[in-house]
């Protein structure tokens, strides 16, 4: 078994960092038990921790000292609760045959490895595509992954469609009783790319919101006739793939209404706080009534004798003839926290019709910094309504 002896110096924090990222991305009950091991490998001096399931695979590096090179497998979720856990004090680890001795001030651990020989090899990074600014890619990624269904036995709609055509990306996700597409600009390695892929909607999520320690995140994609489609992530230390779902997305251009017929505009804040405090009354699966007047919208929920009712007005613009729509609470409040801006803007056609949610841009004060690229990207959530009783 040679090449199995391993040894370096740590700082605790660096390590506890970078062990329990990978460690997130574990299967919680893997097929076969190598896979939930983490694997240490040292190759000068740079520490790669790396998990893989044949799904998503995590690969986090940093600097070490004082060391000799070599791989362990080790248990990754026992990992990252001792490295998490140790005093502030360098750590030492080394890797021997069937243990690993990890050595922290006065604490002092063994742990056994697994067989490293068993563990797959992590997919190789595809080819580059491009770089998003990470800020405006974990917003954008966030504020569509919402809306994507959590039912694995329509792997459909648990996806987000990433579509590039040259240097627009938009993102898409639906579970069918809402729709949420965002668009931002990024900036291609070749011009006229064009490409639509669906990744699993809880993997892209989690990537985006902790790939931001760098500026930029690269996108890279393979798909086609050399195997399965895979799209990688790499932030300044860290990277990341997940294999793509082979599934039909619905075309979902074609469900966004092209005319309004009325619109309000709405105060997200107190709007929200509203909302909240009526559908507290809203029983599982009962609508939230909103009625729609000029200058003002009534919420309302609750209303047999057995359940609480609740009602509030709440000052709008409204433009167009009264209407009274009703909405899943839930479905209306996540749309409502996804716009990210003071006032947002709500489309109608009729009750009985998608309404549509965009953040309203305010104009910038003449003092104020230039918006980042890509930020001003424009994003639509689609609710469907909820026909009200009588």
């Amino acid at each position: 078994m040679g090449g199995r002896e391993m040894k370096f110096r740590v700082a605790r924090e660096v390590l506890a960092d970078a062990v329990a990222w990978t460690a997130r991305s574990l299967p919680p009950r893997p097929s076969v038990p190598v896979l939930a091991g983490i694997l240490l490998e040292v190759d000068g001096n740079q520490l790669s921790v790396s998990g893989f399931d044949y799904e998503v695979s995590a690969r986090a590096e940093i600097d070490v000292q004082t060391s000799e090179s070599g791989r362990a497998l080790v248990p990754g979720r026992l990992l990252a609760e001792i490295t998490r856990a140790l005093p502030p004090h360098p750590v030492d680890i080394t890797a021997e045959g069937p243990r690993m001795a990890i050595t922290c001030g006065n604490a002092r651990f063994s742990l056994p490895t697994l067989p490293v020989e068993d563990y797959p090899s992590l997919p190789s990074m595809p080819s580059a595509a491009g770089l998003v600014d990470s800020d405006v890619f974990a917003e954008a990624v966030s504020q569509v992954a919402i809306a994507a269904g959590r039912d694995d036995t329509l792997p459909m709609l648990t996806g987000v469609r990433l579509e590039i055509e040259d240097d627009l990306i938009t993102l898409a996700a639906t579970d069918r009783y809402r729709l949420a597409v965002r668009e931002f600009a990024w900036r291609p390695e070749t011009a006229g790319l064009s490409a639509a892929v669906l990744v699993p909607a809880r993997t892209l999520a989690d990537a985006a919101k902790t790939l931001t320690s760098g500026p930029e995140i690269t996108l890279s994609l393979s798909s086609g006739s050399s195997g399965e489609g895979i799209l990688g992530l790499s932030g300044k230390d860290r990277q990341t793939t997940t294999r793509l779902l082979d599934a039909e997305f619905v075309k979902y251009r074609a469900i966004m209404p092209n005319e309004s017929l009325s619109h309000a505009t709405l105060p997200v804040g107190l709007f929200t706080d509203a909302a909240k405090r009526v559908a507290l009354v809203a029983e599982r699966g009962t609508p939230l009534r909103c009625e729609f007047t000029p200058g003002q919208v009534t919420l309302r929920a609750g209303g047999t004798d057995d359940e609480g009712q609740a009602e509030e007005r709440c000052d709008v613009d409204f433009d167009g003839d009264p209407l009274t729509i009703g909405f899943n609470p839930t479905f209306l409040l996540d749309g409502l926290a996804a716009v990210h801006t003071d006032r947002a803007r709500m489309d109608f056609t009729s009750p009985l019709k998608p309404a549509v949610l965009s953040g309203v841009e305010e104009p910038p004060a003449d003092d104020a910094p230039a918006a980042p690229v890509g930020r001003t990207g424009s994003y639509r959530y689609l609710i469907m309504p909820v026909r009200l009783p009588g």
